[in-house]
């Protein structure tokens, strides 16, 4: 347990930040999730929505600093990837 008066006051900062995190990371692990069981369904339409929502979804994570831009950008480049797979199949 932290005794100096600026310690204590970081650590109730870092746990506020910590659960403000620990919403947007765990939404957007959901979201994904969802997407890939629509995948697995091989639903198109609702597929493309929930791959939007967890675009959306990474994209606040990223804005918030929760996750890197990159680490974002690189799940969406992989949610769209299997989507356009599962785009082809289709036609």
């Amino acid at each position: 347990m932290a005794n100096i008066k600026s310690a204590i006051k970081r650590n109730k900062q870092n746990e506020k930040r910590r659960l403000r995190n620990r919403h947007f990371k765990g939404s957007a692990r959901s979201f994904i999730k969802q997407a890939r069981i629509a995948f697995g369904e091989e639903n198109l339409d609702e597929a493309r929505q929930a791959t939007l929502a967890a675009i959306s979804a990474l994209d606040k994570a990223a804005e918030k600093g929760v996750l890197h831009r990159n680490n974002a950008s690189r799940r969406k480049s992989r949610l769209m990837r299997r989507l356009n797979q599962l785009e082809k199949q289709e036609a």
